[in-house]
């Protein structure tokens, strides 16, 4: 079941989002890693088609971790795209408990 966030609840999260080092992702928190390469060539791993198709996210991670070996030499870039409502989903509860013993 999906967690449906409104608009302006993704908007903060993203702007928290935003602000944090992106060295260390969490799989689960991630839509695609886009692997920009010489020659202006690209490679995308979709993420969440990976998990769409039955894999596991330790799959997914030896997967992207894997392509990323194979593709050293060429690699000039990577970005990680954030999926702002499983960070959000991940995260509130825990924020929401600890505010409420405030």
């Amino acid at each position: 079941m999906a967690l449906e966030l409104d608009h302006d609840f993704t908007s903060k999260w993203e702007h928290i989002v935003s602000e944090v080092n992106k060295t260390e992702i969490p799989a689960e928190c991630l839509k695609k890693v886009i692997i920009r390469l010489a020659g202006k060539k690209q490679r995308t791993i979709n993420l969440h088609s990976l998990v769409r198709q039955g894999l596991e996210l330790a799959e997914i991670e030896e997967l992207v971790a894997r392509t990323l070996d194979q593709l050293d030499d060429q690699i000039r870039d990577v970005e990680f795209v954030i999926d702002i409502n499983a960070v959000a989903a991940l995260v509130q509860p825990q924020t929401d408990k600890l505010l409420g013993k405030l």
